[in-house]
C-alpha cells in the first residue's frame, strides 16, 4: 500500500469490480487508454482475476474521502509494452475516471508510484505510453518529470512516448 494526500494506492480486490465498471465503462476512458470499454461488471471481474490482481505492481487508486477505486496505475507486465523498453526498464501505465480528470489525482498517484519503482523496487529508468491525443495524460507525465522521448505507433495507434532517469 502506498499513500499520498488524497489517495490510497492498494492491490485490487475482487469485490472492486463495481467501481471498476463504473468508470472503464465510460469510452471517454477507455479510448484514450488504450484498452476495451468494459461491457459489464463480470467482464471487470474477469480483468480484476486475470489481469489486475495477478500482477502485484497494479494499485487501485482509492480516494481517501470515499474509499472508492476511481482508477489504476501500476507497472505494464513484461512483454505489454506499447513502446520498445531498454532491458533495465519498465512501463508504467494509469488512468482515471472521468469524474476526477483535471483534480491533480493522477499526478500524485504517478509520482507516489515513481518514488515506489526508483526506492522500493530498484528500477533504475521509466517509460509512460501515451495516446497521442491524450494531452491531460501527457501532462502528468510532464509535470511528473518524464521528458518526451519519440512519438511512435501502436496497434496503428498514434502515441508518445516518455522516460523518466533519476
Amino acid at each position: 500500500m502506498i499513500e499520498t494526500d488524497r489517495l490510497i494506492l492498494r492491490h485490487w480486490r475482487e469485490e472492486d469490480a463495481p467501481a471498476l465498471y463504473k468508470y472503464a465503462s465510460d469510452g471517454r476512458v477507455s479510448e484514450l487508454a488504450m484498452w476495451p470499454r468494459h461491457t459489464s461488471v463480470e467482464f471487470s471481474l474477469e480483468v480484476l482475476r486475470n489481469f489486475f490482481i495477478p500482477n502485484r505492481d497494479t494499485f487501485a487508486m482509492v480516494l481517501k474521502e470515499t474509499g472508492e477505486p476511481i482508477g489504476c496505475i501500476g507497472l505494464v507486465p513484461p512483454g505489454d509494452e506499447h513502446y520498445e523498453i531498454n532491458p533495465s526498464e519498465r512501463e508504467i501505465g494509469y488512468w482515471i475516471g472521468h469524474p476526477y480528470w483535471g483534480r491533480g489525482l493522477t499526478t500524485e498517484a504517478l509520482q507516489a508510484i515513481t518514488t515506489y519503482c526508483l526506492h522500493t523496487l530498484h528500477i533504475p529508468s521509466l517509460l509512460i505510453t501515451t495516446d497521442l491525443r491524450n494531452i491531460a495524460s501527457q501532462r502528468v507525465a510532464l509535470k511528473s518529470g518524464f521528458l518526451p522521448l519519440a512519438d511512435y505507433t501502436f496497434d496503428g495507434i498514434p502515441g508518445k512516448a516518455f522516460r523518466l532517469l533519476p
